[in-house]
């Protein structure tokens, strides 16, 4: 039996165990890309392998306006206890090329911590007040360079991490 064979086969043996309630599809990666651009709202959890994975989230940040604003998460299988093994970051990684510049978006590695709260933590009312700190700053027009528009604020990274501090502190 091929590998991608075996993949869909665990994963449709996990979603029998624990997450009946979610529509399982299969989908090539081709099409997948086709159908983000398409209509994108189809889609609320894609699974896939690390390659097709960095590869789908690069496209769908565009969707957004940037790689900086896209949290992540690689949820893993929940053990005997009950705890899941999970990686948060960024869609966009590290960003080493733009590190100690201050003008990365900082949104998608908070919204990545937003996640750990809510899926790793069950914090979700914490999770829930820092999301809402991040749209509030968003609603007050203030950007960094990466999504900047006329009529908005452009702030360096920490400015904007110093933003959202302030809205969690009201």
């Amino acid at each position: 039996m091929e590998a991608g064979q075996l993949w869909k086969e665990e994963v449709a043996e996990i979603h029998k165990k624990e997450f009946k309630e979610v529509k399982l599809e299969h989908m090539l990666a081709d099409n997948c890309a086709m159908q983000l651009l398409r209509n994108p709202k189809q889609f609320d959890v894609i699974v896939t392998d690390n390659l097709f994975g960095d590869i789908l989230s690069d496209e769908a940040a565009m969707l957004t306006g940037s790689l900086g604003l896209l949290p992540s998460a690689s949820l893993g299988a929940k053990d005997k206890n009950g705890n899941m093994r999970s990686m948060y970051e960024p869609v966009h990684g590290s960003a080493p090329d733009i590190a100690g510049k201050n003008f990365a978006n900082p949104i998608a590695t908070i919204l990545s911590f937003s996640m750990a709260l809510r899926y790793s933590l069950n914090l979700e009312k914490e999770a829930k007040e820092l999301d809402i700190a991040v749209q509030s700053v968003l609603d007050m027009g203030l950007r960094t360079k990466d999504i900047y528009s006329k009529g908005n604020k452009e702030v360096s990274t920490s400015a904007m991490g110093d933003a959202i501090i302030a809205q969690l502190q009201k």
